[in-house]
Parts: C-alpha cells; structure tokens; sequence
C-alpha cells in the first residue's frame, strides 16, 4: 500500500480517536478506558503471534523501547485521557497540530535532524496558539476547563513526538506490528494499577464500551499499524507533516457527531495554529529537495 494513503487512513482514525475517547471518558474514569483499549490490543496481537515474533533485537535496543512504551502508551495516554475530561475533542484535535513542529524539534537533538528558521518560527507561533486557544475557550458542558485540558493534551504532544522519533530508529529492526504489541503490554502493566483507585459506575454503557472496543482495535492497530508502516518508508518530517491532518479530521468529526460549536475567537487561535504549521511545513519541503538532490 502507497505510504501517502497510509498515512490518509491513520490520521482519519486519530482524527475520529478523540470523538471515540470523549463518548468512552463521559462513562468511564479515564484510566480505566486506557486500560481496557490496552487490554484489546494485546488481545488482537497475541493472536497474530506469529508475524509478531519477526523482529532482530540489538544490544542497547532497550533503552530506545523503554522510551518509546513510556512516551506512548503509557504517559502519552495518561495525560489524553484526563485531557478529555477537561477540554472538548476538537480543541484537543488542534492541539495536535503542535505534533508536526515538536517531531522536528525532537528529531533534531536525538536523530540529528537538521532544525531551520522556519521551524522556530512555526513553532513558536504553534505554541503562540495552543496558548490562545486555552485562554479565549469558555467553559462549556464539552469543555469544563479547557485550560488544563489543553495543558494536559500539550504534554500528550510530548510524549507522542518522542514515540514518533524512537519509532524511526526501530523501524528498521522491528515490524509495526511487533512494536504495537509492546505497546499493547506496557499499556496494560501499566494501567492496571490504576484499576485498584477508580469506582465505575453502577450500570455499563454499551455505546461507551463499543468505543473502547474502536479505540483498541481500529485506532490502536489500524492506525498506528498503517502510521509505522508508512514512517518506516518515508522521513520524519514527511511523516509529521500529515499529522495536520489530523485535527482536520477531529474538527470535523466532532462538529458532525458531538455537535460542538467553536467560536470567532477559537477560529482566530486555529488560524495561528495553522500558520504556524504552513511556517514549518516550508523547512519539510526543503529538507525533501535536498534528499531528492
């Protein structure tokens, strides 16, 4: 399958994540939705063992799936999942436009990824409007304190840019599957813990449980199945630039199933998000031309 339609399907699939997370954490406590799509995925993969074992393990390797199972699942998760209790799935969804420019930032100091003028300046004007947005969003039922949701979905973009660059460098011994079941396990291990200090509530919810069961399987596999398998034949930045994608898909989504309204001010913090985002996408551009040459 071309990388470029790979990378279309995984970021439809995150874009409809938040719709899916928000409708599972209005049921759930957050910890036990992260759980539980852990669980699902671990289920799925152990089942496909046999194209999972194919992997060539180096020495010092641990080091790099140390960080890349702590940086996502386990915190990138944490901190989303409390995200969405706090802030609506389409402000969220635009926080992930910061993804692209920290990816680039990341990738400069641990993979020596050249760093130009274009992706300070577009970072800085990313963060500029991350801030913006958490500031001039009201309180609303969706949205109960977008600043600390925000904040947290932030800190989620962290982690998520370290599991992009870890994922680039083990690409080449391991298949996407093999580093999705790793995922799969240390989300549990870690997760399950949490189990012991949350209270659910009386009665299930089939429509929330259905979701988690989306998150686990499509998500989780589909997505990130198609994100590593594109990234392990394309460049970082080619990867991170259809990551803007992403809260397109989010925003859209939202607006169709959860009916939630951005206003004049939200649009205005969008707008500096995205120049941001133009900004940067001119260092990708020019990086791909130098590889080309």
């Amino acid at each position: 399958m071309p990388a470029g339609l790979c990378f279309l399907i995984a970021t439809f699939l995150w874009g409809s994540s938040f719709v899916a997370l928000k409708a599972a954490i209005d049921i759930y406590p957050p910890s036990f939705v992260i759980f539980l799509r852990m669980l699902i995925t671990l289920l799925i993969c152990l089942c496909l063992w046999r194209w999972i074992k194919r992997f060539q393990y180096q020495q010092g390797d641990w080091k790099w799936l140390l960080v890349m199972s702590l940086a996502e699942p386990c915190l990138y998760f944490l901190f989303e999942g409390y995200a969405m209790q706090y802030t609506s799935a389409s402000q969220a969804g635009i926080i992930v436009s910061c993804l692209p420019l920290m990816v680039a930032l990341f990738a400069f100091f641990l993979i020596q990824e050249k760093l130009s003028k274009q992706i300070i300046v577009g970072f800085s004007l990313c963060i500029t409007g991350s801030v913006l947005l958490s500031v001039v969003s009201p309180n609303t039922d969706h949205a109960p304190n977008p600043l600390l949701g925000n904040t947290l979905e932030f800190l989620a973009m962290v982690c998520a840019a370290f599991y992009v660059v870890s994922m680039k460098h083990l690409l080449n011994r391991y298949s996407a599957l093999s580093l999705i079941a790793l995922q799969g396990f240390s989300g549990t291990v870690f997760f399950a813990p949490f189990l012991f200090f949350i209270e659910l509530p009386p009665q299930h919810d089939i429509n929330a449980l259905m979701n988690i069961v989306y998150l686990g399987s499509a998500v989780t596999i589909g997505a990130y199945g198609m994100y590593n398998y594109a990234l392990a034949k394309s460049s970082v930045l080619t990867a991170a630039a259809y990551s803007n994608l992403v809260p397109i898909f989010a925003l859209l989504l939202s607006a169709l199933l959860l009916n939630e309204i951005l206003t004049l001010w939200q649009w205005g913090s969008i707008f500096v998000v995205f120049t941001g985002i133009v900004v940067s996408k001119r260092h990708a551009n020019v990086s791909q031309n130098i590889q080309t040459q």
